[in-house]
């Protein structure tokens, strides 16, 4: 079970700019290979295992092989938490077991104006991705979005408390119990690890077995 309501929102902070948002950059993707049976796809929230090789659009230069460099293994993350370039989140979706993708991923969903390690800044990359398996992730990241309602990608003790309430009202308990906020201590005792305050979406993706 899990948490969440709105903490308070201060319209003075935000700085509204006429003419609207300009549309994000999107990813380019090529289905290389696909399955002919395809029994799930894969959706935010879910484990992902990968092989992966990265390219510079500019000139094609490797910059990495996980079948090549480091251990040679595959790797596992977790689709759509920001565990991984934007690109990788926004471009792995609703793919099958065993398929091929070449997902070619602007700058700014990638590593932006500073690069990393062998990334020039500003780079264009491309990525030969091959999903070797999918598995449940312990909590989905919809669960989260829906618990994070002023969208700032955690989750604050407010957000908590009121979820709480909720909860033991639909289900014929007091709103008001003197328990919750000892619950809300001990949600954030097991699931705020880096204590600053509040439950990141990494911190909730992985669920302790208390809760």
């Amino acid at each position: 079970m899990f948490l969440f309501s709105v903490c308070l929102i201060f319209p003075s902070l935000f700085v509204f700019v006429t003419g609207g948002k300009l549309p994000e950059p999107e990813v380019k993707i090529e289905v290389l290979y696909k399955p002919f049976m395809c029994y799930r796809k894969s959706k935010y929230g879910d484990m992902l295992l990968v092989h992966h090789e990265g390219y510079l659009e500019s000139n094609g230069t490797l910059f990495f092989s996980s079948r090549e460099h480091g251990d040679t293994n595959p790797v596992w993350f977790t689709l759509g938490i920001r565990e991984v370039i934007k690109g990788w989140d926004k471009g792995l979706k609703d793919m099958c077991a065993g398929e091929r993708r070449k997902l070619t991923v602007p700058s700014s969903l990638a590593y932006g104006k500073e690069g990393k390690g062998k990334i020039p800044p500003g780079s264009t990359l491309i990525f030969d991705i091959e999903l070797m398996e999918i598995r449940n992730g312990p909590r989905s990241h919809d669960s989260f979005r829906e618990m994070d309602l002023n969208d700032d990608w955690k989750l604050c003790r407010e957000e908590v408390r009121e979820y709480l309430r909720k909860e033991f009202e639909k289900h014929g308990y007091s709103p008001n119990d003197t328990n919750h906020e000892v619950m809300v201590d001990d949600i954030f005792k097991n699931e705020d690890e880096d204590e600053d305050g509040f439950i990141s979406a990494r911190e909730f993706t992985y669920q302790h077995d208390e809760l």
